[in-house]
Order: C-alpha cells, then structure tokens, then sequence
C-alpha cells in the first residue's frame, strides 16, 4: 500500500521511510505542506498519508481540511505527527479532518497499530463502494437476460440523443421483437423460454458493436442504441441481427428451437428535430410494419414526426 510520510526534518523523514519500507509500505515523501497537498490531489494519491502537523508553507491540519473540502471518490487515511499534546489542538485538528493522531517521539510499535487500524478502513470503504457499484448494476440490469433494463437503456437513449446533438453524427435506434414468442413457451415451457430469450439476447449484443448497448424494453422486445450509425450502417446491423437469430435453431436439452426476430429501426440525423419518445414511435411503427408485412423481416422508418 502507497503511503506519504510529509516531513520537514531530514532525520525524521528518513528514520520514518526506513521504517514503512521495512513494513513493505510503498513510499512518497515531502518536504513541506504545499507538496505533500499536491501530492494528496493527484488521481494516484497515496491510500495513507503521515503528516508533520508544524511544516513550511502549510500545516498538516489544513492539508487535512483542503483534502476533505476536495473530497472526490477515493479516501485517504490521513494521521497527523504532533510534539504538541495539547487536548484542544488534537480537537482541533480531528475536527479538520485528520482521521488519527501520533505524539512525537513516535513509538514504532503505535504507529504499526494505527496504520494497520487506517488500512482495515480503507479496506472496508473499498469493501462497501464495491457492494454499492454492484448494487448499482444490479438496479440497471434486466434479471433475467443481463441486459440494461427498461430504465436503463432508455437512459441510454436519452443521453446519446443530446450527445449527437451536441456533437453531431447520426443515431440509430432500432427494436427487436422476437416472432411468435408465445408459442415457444407453450411448446417447450417457460424455463425453455427463459434460455431462448438469454441466448436470443447474446446472439444480439454479438452483432454489436463494442459501443453500441442493447437493454430488454419489454417481454421478448429489445431496444438497441448505435451511436454514429446511418442509415446503410443501420440496414447492415438489422440485417446481420436477423441472421444471427434466425440461421441456427437454439439448443435446449436436446431440443432446436428455431426462434426469428422482427425488426424496426430508425435514423436521426444530426440537425433534425426529434426526442426520444419521436424515435421511439418511429422505430414501433416500423416494427409493426415488419411484423404485419410477415415476420423475420426489418424495416426502416421514413420519418419521425415530434410528439
């Protein structure tokens, strides 16, 4: 673990780094305040940090306050070295946002104790934002396929329309409807189902592009977001989308379950007047007209007409 030891005293300084490295800390030093703050804002900051409290150009209790007013993302245990042990001032300095504090002469054996009380912490905060962030996923993905859910890649879409509208290009939003669903549950049940719909979804997000996101918009139905994709582009994708669904049968305990998709896509154009409920009405519409026209089949819509 990445450790800054700020101290202005050279003895100090080296004794101090002596010791952490023996401990198989990873160390950064610094000489006074202003450098040890610079170092504790940087992206790759150390997880630790042990500063002299008196230090030329800035002291260690507002090292402490600068680096919790900035706080963003990771936390670094901050302990701060006092000759000082005065009830009022260590007040004072936890209240800046020191986390702990070492009255000098420093004891090894301490200093070993509260470091490894930072790293439990530090461990348990990288602990708790890891639960969170999958919390998070959990909250955007559909339970079923892993796909973004509803919500979610409508989300997706909104974003990426005021994206191309900031920055130009075209958008293409496309809906697959996989043909006659229904009757795959009713033939081969619904666990049977549940694997085609998953493979049905894998299948899709193979024909993706690494940037393109596909989210479950309904029951067997899925919206799909391709950014910077025309309308050639968007033919090409339905059509390659079609094939990977219909060409091979699905396999399911010895069963082939041959599963089409229907397919519904529109293009916006960087400059035209549309929002996501436009596109989405226009991508429906042109599903329905692959549906209607027999199924297994895509269709672009004409136009997008603002609701």
């Amino acid at each position: 673990m990445r450790i800054l030891i700020a101290e202005d005293d050279p003895v100090s300084r080296r004794l101090l780094e002596a010791t952490l490295v023996r401990w198989d800390y990873e160390v950064v030093v610094a000489c006074d305040g202003p450098s040890a703050l610079e170092i504790l804002q940087r992206d790759d900051a150390p997880s630790l940090g042990l500063l002299d409290l008196i230090m030329p150009g800035m002291n260690g209790d507002e090292i402490c306050r600068k680096v919790r007013e900035r706080f963003e993302g990771k936390y670094v245990y901050l302990l701060l070295l006092t000759a000082n042990s005065h009830k009022a001032d260590l007040i004072h300095s936890l209240n800046a946002g020191a986390d702990d504090y070492l009255v000098k002469p420093v004891d090894p054996m301490e200093l070993k104790a509260r470091l490894n009380t930072g790293r439990r912490i530090l461990e348990l905060q990288e602990q708790l934002i890891a639960a969170r962030d999958a919390m998070r996923r959990q909250a955007m993905r559909d339970s079923l396929t892993g796909a973004w859910n509803h919500a979610a890649i409508l989300d997706i879409l909104r974003s990426e329309l005021h994206r191309g509208q900031r920055e130009g290009g075209s958008l293409s939003v496309v809906l697959a409807d996989l043909d006659h669903f229904k009757d795959v549950n009713d033939t081969f049940g619904h666990l049977a189902g549940d694997e085609a719909l998953c493979e049905a979804y894998r299948r899709m997000a193979n024909a993706m592009r690494p940037y393109d996101m596909i989210g479950r918009y309904g029951g067997e139905e899925f919206l799909i977001v391709l950014p910077g994709c025309d309308e050639v582009g968007a033919l090409h994708f339905c059509e390659r989308l079609r094939g990977q669904i219909g060409d091979t049968p699905i396999a399911y305990k010895g069963e082939e379950i041959t599963v089409t998709v229907s397919v519904g896509a529109v293009v916006h154009e960087h400059g035209e007047a549309a929002d996501c409920q436009a596109l989405l009405q226009a991508a429906d519409q042109a599903l329905y007209r692959a549906k209607r026209s027999g199924r297994n089949r895509m269709e672009i819509a004409s136009e997008i007409v603002s609701v």
